[in-house]
């Protein structure tokens, strides 16, 4: 999969890279004491072990040739020697912003790998995401063992609650004192991880011991320099069935229309490979290429001719896509997390369709599908499942290693200890030039004619 904004920085050359440091992780001090695993691992990996951000070849020698500074991750895994004693250690849980399929299984990963991996007996589960850490929060924290995780897996959800929007970070890193929590995971989209190294910040200003590690939840697959994160796929698969559905709906009707919502705010990665996925869309609309709706050339036109040479018409739509046909100058509203209010693109180009085939004179059908709080909602599939247990695994190694101000993340097929400021620093999006959207492109074969760079 193609990270757009990793390989943006990368193209730019050494000139417009991070600087080194910025790939390396921050660590609470030397670890020291041996980890309980010894003996029932063959492997253990070195602190000196990385994963190259780029695997292309070019760069590589350019940067070999210039600086000799590959940009390259800390390679995620157990270490020999650890900063926390287990046997003291007290482990924290929370989970913020919207469902995402996987939820439950990385929070059982976590729990699984605390309990008998390390011998961590106790394990709080902060409810209702960040407001469970501060003085307001709406119920107790859940004491967690292997009992209380037993099935989650196999549930849509969290079990532990979630909310979305900014606590007080005194108050959170207090409630942590108190209960005498030393790593806290943090599983989250891009505000949480904001707040997740803001927290990290105080706890460095105070001098304390305490570990903060993320795991990436965005269902939007948008984190950089993460190639896939937890809930991807499973919102592929959810999403085809909507697309099948929509399929066989504009099949059955005479001039008939199947439009499908998709997840993706910013990034089209959802609708782009469900599109890859099932050959029967016929446009696929995403953030990151505006299109024109009417005109010479425009959507409806194209739509139009699809169905006078095929009769019916499948659309999939990102949604996030069109936004700049909709908005007002102004009319700008943000969420409690500080994202911007996105207006409904599915009912807007729902209308506009039969508006425009109303003044054609031309009968239609146009049935609309928005399968998104189902798919948020479900539980994780086989291949999503997998990427949170060891994404589970890898948060635990990481933190009791007294790394912080990280997340998990997996990279040219390896996972890696990520810094959380360059995961925040640009959202992952398509490449309009790149191999996926030029895959959609030609699945669909949707004209060219009605993308640009600006919406008419």
């Amino acid at each position: 999969m193609i990270d757009q904004a990793a390989e943006t920085i990368l193209e730019t050359g050494r000139s417009g890279m991070p600087p080194r440091p910025a790939f390396d992780v921050r660590r609470l001090g030397p670890a020291r004491l041996p980890s309980p695993l010894s003996g029932r691992r063959e492997r253990f990996i070195g602190d000196g072990e990385r994963v190259l951000a780029t695997t292309d070849a070019v760069r590589i020698a350019d940067y070999l040739e210039g600086e000799g500074a590959l940009p390259c991750f800390e390679r995620a895994g157990p270490r020999r020697e650890l900063f926390f004693d287990p046997r003291t250690l007290g482990a924290g849980i929370v989970t913020c912003g919207g469902l995402c399929p996987g939820l439950n299984n990385v929070i059982r990963s976590i729990v699984l790998n605390l309990y008998y991996a390390y011998g961590v007996r106790r394990i709080l589960g902060y409810r209702r995401g960040y407001l469970g850490l501060s003085r307001r929060r709406p119920e107790e924290p859940l004491e967690l063992g292997p009992a209380q995780v037993e099935s989650i897996h196999e549930r849509g959800g969290t079990i532990l609650g979630t909310s979305r929007g900014p606590q007080d970070v005194g108050e959170m890193i207090d409630t942590l004192q108190r209960d005498g929590v030393q790593i806290l995971f943090t599983l989250g989209g891009d505000g949480t991880l904001r707040g997740a190294a803001a927290l990290a910040r105080e706890i460095e200003r105070r001098g304390l011991a305490i570990s903060v590690i993320g795991v990436p939840k965005t269902i939007d697959n948008d984190i950089a320099w993460v190639d896939r994160s937890f809930g991807f796929t499973t919102a592929i698969e959810e999403g085809n069935r909507a697309i099948h559905a929509a399929h066989a709906e504009a099949q059955a009707a005479w001039n008939g229309i199947g439009m499908v919502k998709l997840m993706g705010r910013h990034s089209g990665f959802i609708a782009a490979h469900a599109t890859l996925s099932n050959n029967d869309v016929n446009f696929c609309l995403v953030p990151e290429v505006p299109f024109s709706l009417h005109g010479h050339g425009g959507f409806l036109e194209a739509l139009e001719q699809r169905l006078q040479e095929r009769r019916h018409a499948v659309i999939v739509v990102a949604e996030g896509a069109g936004q700049e046909l909709l908005r007002r100058e102004g009319q700008v509203e943000r969420d409690a997390s500080g994202n911007v209010r996105l207006l409904d693109v599915g009912v807007y180009l729902r209308d506009r369709i039969t508006e425009h085939f109303s003044s054609q004179g031309m009968d239609v059908t146009i049935k609309y599908i928005d399968p998104s709080y189902i798919i948020r909602s479900q539980p994780a599939n086989s291949s999503d499942a997998e990427l949170c247990l060891f994404m589970g695994e890898h948060a635990v190694h990481a933190g009791l290693a007294g790394r912080t101000e990280m997340v998990v993340g997996y990279r040219n097929q390896q996972f890696i200890h990520l810094p959380i400021p360059l995961a925040v620093a640009r959202r992952k999006s398509l490449d309009r030039r790149g191999k996926i959207w030029e895959g959609v492109l030609g699945t669909t074969g949707q004209p060219v004619s009605m993308l640009g760079d600006s919406a008419i």
